[in-house]
C-alpha cells in the first residue's frame, strides 16, 4: 500500500578489489565451472542490473542471480 518494491541480487564471482587480494589460482578454479562467459563478473554488470531493476516498475518480489551460470566446484 506504500508502493515499496523489494528485489534482491544474488551475485556470483565478481572481480572486486577484495578478490584481487587473493590468489589467482582461485579465479581459475571458479571460472572453469562457468558456461558462457568463462570469466568473473564486473562491477559495471552489477550496476547495469541495478539500473534495469530500478527502471522496470513491474519487477517486484524477485531474487535475481547474476553469476554467469557458475557453480562452486566440489572440494
Amino acid at each position: 500500500r506504500h508502493g515499496v518494491r523489494v528485489n534482491c541480487f544474488a551475485p556470483g564471482a565478481f572481480d572486486t578489489p577484495m578478490r584481487r587480494s587473493g590468489p589467482d589460482n582461485v579465479v581459475e578454479r571458479i571460472t572453469q565451472t562457468g558456461q558462457v562467459p568463462r570469466r568473473m563478473g564486473t562491477i559495471e554488470e552489477i550496476a547495469g542490473l541495478c539500473a534495469h531493476v530500478i527502471g522496470n516498475s513491474y519487477l517486484n518480489g524477485e531474487c535475481i542471480r547474476l553469476d554467469g551460470a557458475m557453480r562452486m566446484p566440489p572440494r
